[in-house]
């Protein structure tokens, strides 16, 4: 599943991401709105992790998810 798809289908998708990152709110889910972006940025901000793990952690579920 590509980027596009996700923010296409980011409703029924957001609650795979809410199991993964259970830190993240609905909230903050919200105004993600499936952005590949606002995702990293918040997965930095919210695990304290570098750019580059937040990536390849989202680089990993997007490819576990491919049959979402």
């Amino acid at each position: 599943m590509n980027w596009d798809q996700i923010e296409g289908n980011w409703k029924q998708f957001k609650g795979k991401v809410k199991e993964k990152w259970g830190r993240l709110t609905d909230d903050e889910l919200d105004v993600i709105r499936g952005n590949h972006d606002r995702l990293i940025g918040k997965l930095q901000e919210k695990y304290g992790i570098a750019k580059e793990q937040a990536e390849e952690q989202l680089e990993e579920f997007r490819r576990e998810s491919k049959d979402f």
